[in-house]
């Protein structure tokens, strides 16, 4: 098969497209034919070097896809050669074939096509387990979602609002906010003109930026809020004002996802095929895809994503079957 491959750190042109040895599966594993994986802050992490995959992950980049599975190995329940399904990957997703625990594969949702179902697994699956289960979000109740144009953003505005709640996004741009508005987001705050933390008042806040927002996200934390950590695009450190967070009886949560066991990832990907697919199938969510690429332009994919212009996923398309 051929996959992406990263000989040394460096920019979008460090990654290589070539040959390599096909997966086969272990115990509990099924081998899926990929259609599409899609673009995440993740793999350009691991592009530079910063991110590596964990122990046991194949070396590839990719945390997502879809396709057809190929083989399935022992002790996998539930799938079988020829179904259209989608994952949820610790690594491996560019690539033409992939081996992936079966407790992190889901069945494609009905209506939306093999590639398109690559842009969801990552983003459900983030959404589904910081806002609602970590978080606890709740109908009526306010989120605040830091950059609402990304995949992760787009999705959770859907999600929040298929549940009844109040959603505010934060977007670097007018036009990013008018994309989150049409989504169903209430309220949009351009956050190179406007301080979000003296626009709004939230019980959750979905944050991707990490350090520098701390403070501001404590401050806009209703009584009893709770804040998700889940990203450092802005830095790791921050000014944490404990007595505000004691005040307001409020929480500051940290995840991440690609390092969870496969028995973790398992019960999220439960999760969202019961609570996410169904408002996917009914077309009360939509998977919002900014571009398909082709697999072995995987470089102009990244160089897309890192130039900050999209709204929602990029796509990366294996020849095959998509």
């Amino acid at each position: 098969m051929r996959a992406i491959v990263i000989d040394e750190p460096g920019g979008p042109e460090v990654l290589i497209w070539r040959e390599v040895p096909d997966p086969r599966p272990d115990r509990g594993e099924v081998i899926i034919d990929v259609a599409a994986s899609a673009v995440n802050r993740a793999d350009i992490l691991q592009r530079r070097g910063f991110y590596n995959p964990p122990p046991g992950a194949p070396p590839y980049p990719g945390l997502e896809c879809s396709g057809v599975i190929a083989e399935v190995g022992s002790d996998v329940e539930g799938f079988r050669p020829g179904d259209r399904v989608c994952a949820l990957l610790a690594g491996g997703g560019y690539a033409e074939k992939v081996a992936v625990p079966w407790q992190q594969v889901m069945r494609a949702p009905d209506g939306v096509d093999l590639a398109e179902a690559a842009a969801l697994p990552e983003v459900a699956c983030t959404v589904w387990s910081n806002v609602f289960m970590t978080a606890r979000l709740r109908k009526g109740e306010t989120l605040l979602v830091h950059g609402g144009a990304s995949g992760i953003g787009t999705l959770a505005v859907q999600l929040a609002k298929a549940f009844g709640s109040h959603v505010v996004v934060t977007a670097g741009s007018d036009e990013k906010i008018a994309r989150c508005l049409e989504l169903g987001a209430d309220e949009g705050i351009n956050y190179r003109e406007e301080d979000f933390a003296e626009k709004v008042r939230a019980d959750v806040i979905l944050d991707i930026m990490g350090g520098p927002y701390l403070p501001g996200n404590v401050k806009a934390l209703k009584t009893g809020g709770r804040l998700v950590v889940i990203g450092l695009q802005g830095g790791a450190k921050g000014e944490l004002d404990l007595g505000a967070l004691l005040t307001k009886r409020a929480s500051v949560h940290g995840t991440t996802l690609r390092a969870r066991p496969v028995d973790e990832k398992g019960v999220i990907v439960r999760g969202v095929v019961d609570n996410v697919w169904p408002l996917v199938e009914a077309r009360a969510i939509r998977p919002v895809v900014h571009a398909r690429v082709p697999m072995n332009e995987a470089a102009e994919a990244h160089r897309i994503l890192e130039s900050g212009g999209h709204v929602g996923k990029i796509l990366l398309l294996t020849s095959s079957r998509s």
